[in-house]
Order: C-alpha cells, then sequence, then structure tokens
C-alpha cells in the first residue's frame, strides 16, 4: 500500500515550526521535504516591496533586487531548478541581465549560492561577491554534497565593506554564527521618498550548528544586528517564512504613500531578534550543555 502524501504546511508559522523540527532533530520532516520540492507551490510571481527595491525569489528563499541610476544589485543566487525562474523575475522587475553589476551573496549554502554558476554565464556584467569564509564553505559544500558548483571566487567581501553603485550604498557586516562566513548587508530603502534603513541578515536557523562556539557566535552577531546606532528598521529575510513575508505579500503590494509601509517596523525587528537570541541560547543548554 503506497505511503500517504503529506500534507502541506498552511503558512509561514507551520513552515517555521517544521525547520525548527530540523534543527533539533537533524532529519528534514517528510511534510517539509514536500513543500520545498513542488516547484508549483514554490514559484511566486516577483513584487515590488519598496520604491527600487523587488523580491524576486521563491517562497522559501529569497532573492533581493536593489535597482540604482547605474545598474542592479542582486542579494543571492537561489538555486537550481530556479536560476532560469530568477532570471525571469528580473526582467519582469524591469532589470535586463546585463544591467546588474553586483551579486552579493550572504553566505555558502546551496540556496543561497546554489545558482552562482549558472548566473555568472547569464549575468555578463555582474561582479560576484561573499566573505572569505563564505568562498572556502561554499566550495567545500558543493564538493561534499555534489548538489550544486561553485565557480572560481571573484570578489571578497570583508566586515566594514561598502558597496557602491548609483547612488546605493550597501555596507558588509560579517556575522558569523549560521555558517562562519554568513554576511548581513544593511542599506537604504524609499518608500515614496521616505528613507528606512534595511537588513538582509545571511542567516538566522539553527539548523548546521555544530558546538557552542557557533552558537555563542550566532548570538553575537543577532545582538550586533540589534545595535541601535544600525538604524534598521526594515527586515529583508532572506527566508520569507521566518518573518511571515509571504502573507503580508497583499499588504504590500496594496501600500499607498502616507499609509505606514507594512515592512517597517523597528520594534517588531528587535523582537523577532530577541526571540531568536533567547531561542539560540535554549539550543546551546539542551544539545551542548553549555
Amino acid at each position: 500500500m503506497p505511503s500517504r502524501v503529506p500534507a502541506e504546511p498552511r503558512d509561514s508559522q507551520e513552515v517555521l515550526a517544521l525547520f525548527e523540527r530540523f534543527a533539533s532533530e537533524g532529519r528534514m520532516p517528510r511534510r517539509l521535504s514536500a513543500w520545498l520540492n513542488d516547484r508549483t507551490i514554490q514559484e511566486i510571481a516577483p513584487y515590488k516591496v519598496f520604491d527600487d527595491v523587488w523580491f524576486v525569489g521563491v517562497r522559501w528563499v529569497s532573492a533581493w533586487v536593489l535597482k540604482t541610476s547605474e545598474g542592479a544589485v542582486l542579494i543571492d543566487t537561489l538555486h537550481e531548478p530556479f536560476v532560469g525562474r530568477l532570471v525571469e523575475n528580473l526582467g519582469r522587475a524591469g532589470v535586463a541581465p546585463g544591467d546588474v553589476r553586483w551579486v552579493l551573496m550572504t553566505h555558502g549554502h546551496f540556496d543561497h549560492v546554489g545558482g552562482c554558476w549558472a548566473l555568472r554565464k547569464r549575468l555578463p556584467n555582474a561582479r560576484f561577491a561573499m566573505s572569505r569564509r563564505g568562498w572556502d564553505e561554499a566550495k567545500a559544500d558543493a564538493l561534499r554534497t555534489g548538489r550544486f558548483r561553485m565557480p572560481p571566487e571573484e570578489k571578497v567581501l570583508k566586515d566594514g565593506d561598502v558597496v557602491r553603485l548609483g547612488g546605493l550604498e550597501v555596507k558588509v557586516l560579517e556575522t558569523p554564527g549560521h555558517t562562519l562566513g554568513t554576511c548581513s548587508f544593511v542599506y537604504d530603502v524609499r518608500a515614496a521618498g521616505e528613507v528606512h534603513r534595511a537588513v538582509t541578515v545571511g542567516g538566522q536557523g539553527l539548523n548546521g550548528m555544530r558546538s557552542a562556539r557557533q552558537l555563542n557566535a550566532y548570538v553575537r552577531s543577532m545582538r550586533r544586528l540589534l545595535d541601535p546606532a544600525l538604524g534598521i528598521d526594515v527586515d529583508l529575510t532572506a527566508h520569507p517564512f521566518a518573518t511571515g513575508l509571504t502573507e503580508q505579500i497583499p499588504a504590500v503590494k496594496a501600500w499607498r504613500p502616507g499609509a505606514p509601509h507594512p515592512l517597517v517596523g523597528r520594534a517588531e525587528y528587535a523582537a523577532r531578534l530577541e526571540r531568536l537570541i533567547a531561542e539560540a541560547e535554549r539550543f546551546r543548554r539542551v544539545r551542548f550543555g553549555a
């Protein structure tokens, strides 16, 4: 008798709970695997989030494109089989392949860099950039798993670097923890001319934690991202389920100047990071007794 196909998760909260179970048990739940591998579910239409920022990713992993007068910056590459869809999404956002000048990669996991190899051929004017450790982790993971390929490294990013293009400045913060080579990117976004400070945090999941030392690095990174001096009030997440972004799409599309933007909220951002820190500290005690 064939096994029953597991029911798909209904919303971001359920997906997040399944990922938390994955982190604690070290085994992918069947329902989560089915959801991740269903292309019909994963492919969603790109949408405009701020004046010059579009979401061009899929349901489980983000890709963000930042448009400027001199070209575009893409954050993360997705992975096969979604690379072709990413290029289509860029076109629907008004970004031609030759317009992309930078591809900034948050960390070396396949879902964020697995499209790098193919995109280098499809984005002829782009420079691909990641931290030193991120490049090394990506190449090692590609060799270990065989599920993707990595090209030779191009630009190595360091903490405090600023990537500039057409008036846009993207500040690089090395935020080790999710992986030891993780970077986060901080930049301004505009809603009808009103400026806000956004962040794409490289990784906030506890999957892959190998030591109390790594968890300590994670907590330090999350505390750094909480620093009020950074001025962050917009969380452009690397994974939509982490913030309930998918459920917010209708409100984002319906937003009009003069109304509060649904993705602007310092208090909500800070509260989420505080929850992540508390979860990481509990995880450390349970897993490593430290």
